[in-house]
C-alpha cells in the first residue's frame, strides 16, 4: 500500500479517507497535524481481482500499524467511510488501536440514511439534478464519473467553502461500490455497530451541523455499544470541516487539543 507520511516526531497518527474508493483526500489534515505528530495517510486498496470487503480493508490497515507503528498504538483519524472502518478496525483489534477522531462519520441504519438522502435532495436544485441525469453520457468511465460527482455534490454538504479543492488523488468507483456493499451487508446481519462494544479506546466524533449525514443520529446509534463516546458538532460546518472557511481553525483547535491530551493519557497508561 501507498502510504503518504506528514512531520518527522511525536505520537503517531492514521488518518483515513472516506469515499470508499476516494484517494488523497486527507492530505489537508496530514498536513495540519505534522508540526505536532507523525502522521500516516494510507492510500486504501482499490479494486482488484476479488471483490472488496470491509475485512480486507481491516487486514490492509493492521499490516499498516504493525509496519509502521512499532508497539505504540497509533491514533485513528478517519472521515466518513474513513471513520466507520476506524470503528470496525478497532472493533478487530482492540488492543491495537489508540484514540479514534470519526469527522462526519457514515450511517449505520436505513433510517439515518433515508434521513441524509432527503436532506440532499432537497438542497438539489433542478439544474443539478438534470446534470446528474446527463452525467452516464458525458463521462462513460466510471472513475470519472465518480470524481464528477463528488464535485458537483461538494457545495450540497457544505456550508462556506475556504477552498473548492479536495486533493482527491482518484476515484475508485468499483472499490466504493464493493466496499460500501459489504458494510451494509455486514449492517443488515447485525454485525455493525453491536461489534464496537469490543473497542475500549477513547472515541469522539466531529460533526458539522449543516452536513447531510445525521450527526446526532449517527451518534445515538453508535452510543449504545460505545459508553465512552464523545460529541463535538461545529456550526456553519458541512462534511469537510477542514475545507469550510467558518470552522477550519476551530476544527483543527479541537482535534489536536483532544489528540494530544488522549495521546498522553495513553501513553501513560501504558507505562503502568
Amino acid at each position: 500500500m501507498q502510504i503518504r507520511m506528514y512531520g518527522v516526531s511525536g505520537p503517531v497518527v492514521v488518518v483515513l479517507h472516506g469515499g470508499p474508493g476516494a484517494i488523497g483526500y486527507m492530505a489537508p489534515v496530514g498536513r495540519g497535524l505534522a508540526d505536532s505528530f507523525r502522521v500516516l495517510e494510507p492510500f486504501q486498496r482499490g479494486s482488484g481481482g476479488e471483490p472488496l470487503t470491509v475485512a480486507q480493508h481491516i487486514t490492509d490497515l493492521h499490516g499498516v500499524v504493525q509496519s509502521q507503528c512499532g508497539p505504540e498504538r497509533p491514533a485513528i483519524v478517519g472521515s466518513s467511510w474513513g471513520a466507520m472502518l476506524a470503528l470496525a478496525y478497532a472493533a478487530a483489534h482492540p488492543d491495537s488501536a489508540g484514540p479514534l477522531v470519526l469527522i462526519g462519520c457514515g450511517t449505520f441504519d436505513d433510517v439515518a440514511r433515508e434521513r441524509m438522502q432527503r436532506v440532499i435532495d432537497e438542497r438539489m436544485g433542478d439544474t443539478l439534478r438534470r446534470h446528474f441525469e446527463r452525467l452516464p453520457d458525458e463521462f462513460p468511465d466510471p472513475n470519472e464519473r465518480l470524481r464528477m460527482m463528488s464535485e458537483l455534490t461538494l457545495p450540497l454538504y457544505s456550508c462556506e467553502l475556504a477552498t473548492t479543492d479536495q486533493e482527491i488523488e482518484m476515484c475508485d468507483a468499483r472499490a466504493y461500490e464493493e466496499t460500501w456493499t459489504d458494510m451494509v451487508r455486514l449492517q443488515n446481519q447485525g454485525v455493525y455497530p453491536t461489534a464496537f462494544t469490543a473497542i475500549h479506546a477513547p472515541v469522539l466524533m466531529l460533526h458539522g451541523r449543516f452536513d447531510p449525514h445525521p450527526g446526532r443520529m449517527i451518534q445515538a446509534s453508535l452510543k449504545p455499544h460505545i459508553q465512552q463516546l464523545e460529541y463535538v458538532e461545529f456550526e456553519s460546518c458541512g462534511h469537510y470541516p477542514w475545507l469550510e472557511r467558518a470552522a477550519r481553525d476551530k476544527f483543527f483547535s479541537v482535534l489536536r487539543g483532544w489528540l494530544s491530551r488522549t495521546l498522553l493519557d495513553s501513553g501513560r497508561a501504558a507505562q503502568k
